[in-house]
């Protein structure tokens, strides 16, 4: 038998609907964030906030 990798789902944070109206990743709400607060971003900042919304995602609804 073969392995199949199986991708990981995000975690998925549910938050009331009057905070969120659509599906956000945690690492889209960083680089609002720091962007925000006058940070620049670096070289890494895009695959950490890719590696960030792999990993958790908020929404108003169960998925």
């Amino acid at each position: 038998m073969k392995k199949e990798k199986q991708e990981k789902k995000p975690y998925n944070v549910r938050l009331p609907g009057f905070l969120i109206e659509h599906e956000t990743g945690l690492g889209d709400i960083m680089k609002r964030a720091t962007s925000a607060i006058g940070i620049k971003p670096c070289g890494g900042c895009e695959q950490r906030a890719a590696m960030l919304n792999n990993w958790m995602v908020f929404s108003s609804k169960s998925n």
